[in-house]
């Protein structure tokens, strides 16, 4: 990403980054998710400005706990941003994208090129240039805010500590580093042995992982990935990759078997069981503009399943009345596994929001356990942190 960043500023100033970086985090700390929030940003600025956005949620509980130290009185929300956006990228040496100089003068012409800032582009100069005299006894008195430390809320720090008590420090850890990019092989087309020959003879590195998976030693564009196109790989999660084959393996493959698959959007599994079996599979939902993702991912793969937007919970709206042999249920939670990829989920959950999902996984489950024949298969899977979607559903 850092790669793409580079060529971006080639062409775009780094003042022009800043700016749309700025939105980006605006936009989620007003509820939108870090995805939508990109997709406002125009495409050519786009590459960048997700690298800079990720590293800002990253390191945006140390630059707002500086921000308090510099400002105790929060200036306008725009300048607030901006100053918080700066800081994060600024107060670690060791991993900065740019030298400490530069993005101050850029931060200060961001906030002079912006209407909303520019009566406070001097105090955002004011405020970095001190940061830059006083670093040292700033980060050392931010050390104590554990907020700062790990860059997490104190909420969620908190609850991973009652429930992982011998584990909480080595998962908000990992929770702060760069998500390895794997790839799922399509065994209908491929296998791992052929695909990492494809790839060395495209001059990139990769190993093999598990059953499925090739992971890159280098992330690199989507549309880039050699095969992607031809339906030969997917991206997707070394964790998501478990699932499909834990749900079938076992069962009998044939034309006959019926698979449910909720809540399915990207279409991720939905791909990987249709690789494994010959079922006829249902892809559940509720989003219509997501159902066209799955649709896009399925005939990539040259795959078909039956894809329907609709509630899982309304089964009156959708089912057949006919009882499913396996049931895949990739239900809602917080996303608290995932903040690697998605760094942004940390700043956008509240607390209250694990009891609400844990409410409404109960309900999918038991409506889902009502679709399954005697003796069928239901496999429920979470990516979230916390006990109330995992273990306590279970028990």
């Amino acid at each position: 990403m850092l790669a793409n960043l580079m060529l971006v500023q080639e062409k775009t100033p780094l003042w022009r980054q800043l700016q749309a970086t700025v939105t980006v985090v605006q936009a989620v700390q007003a509820g939108m998710s870090g995805t939508a929030a990109m997709q406002a940003v125009p495409i050519a600025l786009r590459a960048g400005v997700q690298a800079l956005a990720f590293h800002v949620w990253r390191n945006w509980g140390r630059a707002h706990a500086i921000r308090k130290l510099l400002v105790v009185r929060a200036p306008p929300a725009a300048a607030d941003a901006l100053l918080c956006v700066a800081l994060a990228l600024l107060w670690s040496k060791e991993d900065a994208f740019y030298d400490e100089f530069t993005l101050v003068n850029q931060a200060v012409e961001a906030a002079k090129r912006t209407a909303a800032v520019k009566a406070q582009a001097s105090f955002v100069n004011a405020c970095l240039r001190r940061f830059l005299r006083e670093r040292k006894m700033l980060l050392t008195r931010t050390d104590q805010d554990p907020v700062a430390r790990w860059n997490h809320p104190l909420w969620w720090i908190e609850q991973l500590q009652q429930e992982w008590p011998q584990q909480w420090s080595d998962m908000l850890v990992a929770a702060n580093k760069h998500a390895p990019m794997s790839l799922r092989v399509n065994v209908r087309k491929t296998n791992q042995q052929n695909y990492l020959k494809r790839l060395e003879q495209e001059g990139l590195s990769a190993h093999s992982s598990g059953r499925f998976a090739v992971v890159l030693d280098k992330p690199m564009p989507v549309q880039d990935i050699p095969g992607f196109q031809e339906g030969l790989v997917s991206v997707q999660d070394l964790a998501a990759q478990i699932a499909a084959p834990l749900l079938v393996d076992g069962l009998s493959h044939g034309e006959d078997l019926r698979i449910l698959d909720a809540c399915a959007a990207p279409g991720g599994k939905t791909g990987h069981l249709l690789e494994l079996t010959n079922a006829q599979i249902t892809a559940l939902e509720i989003d219509p503009e997501r159902c066209e993702r799955i649709q896009q991912n399925l005939q990539r793969l040259g795959m078909k399943a039956r894809v329907l937007a609709a509630d899982a919970l309304d089964v009156q709206a959708w089912w057949d009345g006919k009882l499913f042999d396996a049931i895949l249920l990739d239900a809602p939670c917080t996303a608290s596994g995932i903040v690697r990829r998605h760094p942004d989920v940390r700043w956008l959950r509240r607390k209250t929001d694990i009891e609400q999902l844990a409410t409404v996984q109960k309900s999918m489950l038991q409506t889902m356990w009502g679709l399954l024949k005697p003796g069928g298969r239901l496999l429920y899977c979470t990516c979230s942190l916390f006990q109330a979607a995992g273990s306590g559903q279970a028990q």
